[in-house]
């Protein structure tokens, strides 16, 4: 069941990426193009999951666990520490260069794009580079490994 739910979920999160315009990379581009041929349409789309994700997490954490687990699983880091803003930095990076999320890049993929062909092998290749680095001494406080 737990499959089957996640399945839909992710169903659900790929149809809204298409039909909203977040799998071209043209409109999230111009959403960045402040000084150009700007469309706001993107802030809209955020602001409706902004508001939507608000609402959910007001209701979930009402319950005493999620449905399918038997307790919820938060990180226990909320420090904000140079790994979190050097990772931010370059998927902001990123995502302002080539012009996808990670997800809107994934149902891209369907339209076969020269740039979703050139993004996706990077962004795998960004996530395992970020990895090694991550365990490298000089990114963790005082040496440690992590």
């Amino acid at each position: 069941m737990r499959v089957f739910l996640g399945f839909l979920s992710g169903l659900v999160f790929g149809l809204g990426l298409v039909i909203s315009g977040m799998s071209n990379p043209a409109k999230v581009l111009n959403f960045l193009d402040l000084a150009g041929s700007w469309d706001p349409s993107l802030a809209f789309v955020m602001g409706g999951a902004t508001l939507t994700a608000f609402i959910g997490y007001r209701l979930v954490w009402r319950r005493p666990a999620p449905a399918l687990s038997a307790r919820y699983d938060i990180p226990a880091n909320r420090q904000i520490d140079r790994p979190l803003l050097v990772g931010s930095a370059l998927f902001g990076i990123g995502w302002g260069i080539g012009g996808f999320c990670p997800g809107p890049a994934w149902t891209a993929l369907s339209g076969l794009a020269p740039g979703t062909l050139i993004f996706l092998p990077a962004m795998l290749l960004g996530l395992w580079l970020g990895t090694y680095v991550k365990r490298a001494t000089f990114f963790t406080p005082q040496g440690a490994k992590g």
